[in-house]
């Protein structure tokens, strides 16, 4: 009974921090959709405000508040990310199921593919193709896309590989089922957890991504509220003591790429009965 009762609890913790990070990313991420710009317009009479009741997070060098412009930044941070990360889990999904099904020159084809993105600089690759697309939204989205599905397309390569070698799959090729249907049917729905956990994974290495290069000058336009265009500002201005320029921006990229992380390690604890019973 204590046993069962020690599981019940750790499972509720899982849960509990699950649903703090889903309603904190979401009210981020609609919160932000929907936002009126006025929130956030210059004001050049409340330039460089400090931290109040009024002004959570200070105010700017144009008397922005910068708590609305943090929330809204950080909501087109989150938009980018799923965006690009969903594309990039797509292809991943897809090569990574190719290799192991198909295997010979296919195999060799998306290894190589995965070496040569791996084995690049990956914030030099990322700012080389977004500024090639022209930087901006479609150039960070699409260079985000681009190079993150590398480490999951070996994840799943490997679950595919484990499987085909399983009776019901090897049963199904004998009965002369293509390759491609065995993949649908039985091979991707025994990938989907891994898939899903991987995907979840990506959001925070996308939107961290998207704030570096942003903050370098290779991503959004600076006139869009952006965690990388904001502390890019807020670099300016620290010498003169504007701390709160750079810090609560920064605290607010750091939480969520934590809470999506929590996300992930969360799910993964719920998919894999083993790590429910330690």
């Amino acid at each position: 009974m204590s046993d069962k009762k020690i599981v019940w609890n750790r499972k509720t913790k899982i849960v509990v921090l699950m649903v703090i990070a889903v309603v904190y990313l979401a009210g981020i991420f609609i919160w932000g959709i929907f936002m009126n710009p006025e929130k956030y317009a210059v004001n050049y009479a409340n330039k460089f405000l400090s931290p109040s009741l009024k002004h959570p997070f200070g105010t700017d060098f144009v008397g922005r508040d910068m708590f609305y412009r943090c929330v809204k930044g950080l909501s087109n941070s989150i938009v980018i990310g799923i965006l690009a990360s969903i594309v990039s889990s797509i292809v991943a999904l897809i090569f990574g199921i190719a290799a192991a099904v198909f295997g010979k020159w296919v195999d060799k084809v998306v290894n190589w593919g995965v070496d040569l993105c791996m084995g690049l600089p990956h914030l030099v690759l990322l700012m080389l193709i977004s500024f090639m697309l022209g930087k901006g939204v479609k150039g960070v989205t699409i260079a985000v896309a681009l190079t993150h599905w590398p480490s999951l397309t070996r994840i799943v390569r490997s679950e595919v590989m484990q499987i085909r070698s399983s009776q019901y799959v090897q049963a199904a090729y004998k009965m002369g089922i293509s390759k491609w249907k065995v993949a649908v049917t039985h091979i991707v729905p025994h990938v989907l957890p891994s898939y899903l956990i991987g995907l979840v994974l990506l959001f925070p290495h996308a939107i961290m991504h998207e704030a570096s290069i942003t903050f370098l000058g290779f991503g959004l336009p600076a006139e869009m509220p952006a965690i990388g265009v904001i502390l890019s500002e807020a670099m300016k201005h620290l010498a003169t003591g504007k701390w709160w320029l750079a810090l609560f921006p920064g605290l607010l990229l750091l939480i969520a790429v934590v809470l999506f992380d929590v996300m992930g390690d969360n799910l993964k604890k719920l998919w894999n009965p083993g790590s429910g019973n330690e």
